[in-house]
């Protein structure tokens, strides 16, 4: 990849959805989530311009219930888990928008590197007419930018194994993963995952949005105390982060 002498930059949009602005000024949107969020933060509104979405499964609070005009208004490129482009192409997005792949895979776009990785929580898709179908298995990202900065978005998943291969195998920079409990890991598993990836950056997410996600982001540092090189990043719902400081050690 070409590289650039701008940053990217991790806009939190809330709960478990991010905007990605990469060195280049094209904006990644990963499993955005605005239709009834409400951890949106005041007066944020959907970019006129959409260069990628990531989806890695259909939960409604990962695939937004108007997802379908924001990629006809948009015209974005869209990198999804098989199971929810499949129903994206069913109900009438042109096969065109996409870029098919599968968990280990790695595809170039946008002067960017995805790869999409296993994750283990078990989703559907609620269709228009309240029923639910589209069953599957969701998905992770790696995302790699031209500034060198590689983020891994674990989506909703419990911890596992291979979390230890993910580091290995691609060293992310930042790890953005789910403390919430009961739906995905909770704290103690999200410690677990972070020593499994061996990473010094951590944005925790998918908690507090609702009472049933008790996991907070003090007992996940309470679990972490011993990496001392570790950098927990609480985002609030609308803050930014930019990454220029990662290379350079000011973090």
């Amino acid at each position: 990849m070409t590289m650039s002498t701008q940053h990217a930059q991790i806009l939190f949009i809330g709960h478990a959805s991010f905007q990605l602005t990469t060195p280049e000024g094209k904006i990644i949107l990963i499993d955005p989530w605005f239709t009834g969020n409400p951890a949106l933060p005041a007066g944020y509104t959907i970019p006129e311009k959409i260069d990628l979405i990531l989806l890695t499964h259909g939960h409604r609070d990962h695939l937004d219930a108007k997802i379908m005009d924001i990629i006809r208004n948009s015209s974005p490129k869209v990198i999804a888990n098989p199971i929810v482009r499949l129903f994206l192409l069913e109900n009438g997005i042109p096969e065109s928008v996409f870029e098919p792949m599968n968990a280990g895979g790695t595809v170039s776009v946008l002067n960017t590197k995805v790869t999409m990785t296993n994750a283990f929580h078990f989703a559907q898709v609620y269709l228009p007419d309240g029923k639910i179908g589209y069953t599957h298995a969701s998905n992770g990202f790696i995302v790699w930018m031209s500034d060198d900065t590689s983020v891994y978005y674990a989506g909703d998943t419990s911890v596992f194994g291979d979390m230890a291969l993910i580091g290995e195998i691609y060293e992310p920079d930042i790890a953005i993963l789910p403390i919430g409990d009961r739906f995905t890991m909770g704290p103690l598993e999200a410690a677990f995952a972070t020593r499994l990836l061996k990473v010094r950056h951590v944005i925790p997410c998918h908690y507090g949005t609702m009472p049933t996600l008790t996991g907070t982001p003090e007992r996940f540092k309470e679990l972490t105390e011993d990496l001392g090189r570790l950098q927990i990043h609480v985002m609030k719902p609308g803050e930014t982060l930019d990454t220029a400081g990662l290379k350079s050690g000011n973090w």
